[in-house]
């Protein structure tokens, strides 16, 4: 703590750069990127379609406001590389979110480029992108919003493709200390 502030105010602060150290140390921080060609959707489904099964989605989670699908087809890609799983959620009907799960480091290489391709490039510039065991990387658009988080020490990585319309529809009604 600098000295120059009064035992007072070091009190007061000491709380805060508790709490903000270990999220810092613990995950890269990366920025979100403006988003170039924003999709409005994923993979041309757009942002609150109607979703029901098909020969090409089936329903896995039915929570009342909520459902969950994933295709019927072998395993899901992404772009060049294949995926663990994809989900598709689906908030009063209304088509809000893709979950991707995927794991390995030559995966997501291959996705971040991909992304990168698709989206725009990430700024690397000294500072703004930094190594660690949790990475993040984020593009926003004006309808939609893609959010990766990869762990090194896993070698997993999650992304959230979500409409930012439909974003409060996904957790309203959710205690808030769910996360």
């Amino acid at each position: 703590m600098p000295r120059h502030l009064s035992p007072d105010l070091r009190v007061r602060f000491a709380p805060l750069i508790g709490a903000f150290c270990p999220l810092i140390l613990s995950g890269t921080l990366a920025f979100a990127v403006p988003m170039q060609n924003d999709p409005n959707g994923f993979e041309g489904i757009p942002w609150g379609a109607a979703f029901s099964e098909t020969d090409t989605f089936t329903k896995v989670e039915d929570t009342g406001r909520a459902q969950t699908y994933e295709l019927k087809t072998g395993a899901p890609s992404l772009g060049p590389a294949k995926v663990d799983s994809m989900r598709f959620l689906t908030v009063d009907g209304k088509f809000a979110r893709v979950t991707v799960r995927y794991q390995g480091k030559a995966i997501h290489d291959q996705i971040l480029a991909y992304l990168q391709s698709r989206y725009g490039s990430l700024d690397r510039t000294p500072g703004q992108f930094t190594g660690g065991p949790v990475k993040f990387y984020s593009w926003t658009g004006f309808e939609s919003d893609i959010n990766l988080r990869y762990e090194t020490a896993t070698d997993r990585g999650i992304i959230f493709f979500e409409s930012q319309e439909l974003r409060p529809k996904i957790t309203e009604g959710n205690s808030p200390t769910v996360f």
